[in-house]
């Protein structure tokens, strides 16, 4: 019994001790100027469809694998009038994504300050949502294992699939 609760305190530690290292990487980089969303709480907004995605990454991570559905809006060549255009509604429910959740928070404040009021930043990205292992699609819309991680440093971060990097 008492191996049974030492092995399950080791996992939580575990899990914990990871989540720990994740948000002192997020709290470098991010001013949480866009509120999280987690993984779990965005599979349900899109059971209900209730929310549209926003994939902030460069075309080449996503033709890789991206969350189902989501629209690729892109990083460096983002253009708030594209998303204008496609979301009418100011109010609709929007979760922007990248790798970790870097890249999104400032796609986050572009799209803020053009007046969408319902904007949240995927907490850990694409990564932890394959971590968790909720299912990424290719270009092709088939289930895939690969995630493009961007370089080797940030690979570390994605603990299952298939890291893909330049």
């Amino acid at each position: 019994m008492k191996f049974y609760f030492f092995i399950a305190l080791f996992c939580c530690a575990t899990v914990m001790s990871a989540q720990k290292k994740l948000d002192k990487v997020l709290n470098q980089y991010n001013t949480h100027s866009i509120p999280y969303i987690s993984v779990e709480e965005l599979k349900m907004q899109q059971a209900q469809g209730e929310v549209v995605v926003l994939d902030s990454r460069e075309p080449k991570e996503y033709e890789v694998s991206h969350i189902e559905d989501a629209q690729l809006v892109g990083y460096t060549h983002f253009s708030i009038d594209t998303i204008t255009e496609n979301i009418k509604d100011k109010d609709t429910p929007i979760v922007v994504y990248c790798s970790l959740g870097i890249r999104s928070e400032e796609i986050g404040e572009k799209l803020k300050k053009a007046g969408f009021t319902q904007v949240k930043n995927l907490y850990g990205g694409i990564f932890e949502w394959k971590n968790k292992e909720y299912p990424v699609f290719n270009l092709s819309e088939k289930e895939t294992d690969s995630v493009h991680t961007c370089t080797k440093p940030w690979s570390k971060w994605l603990k299952k699939g298939i890291k893909v990097y330049d």
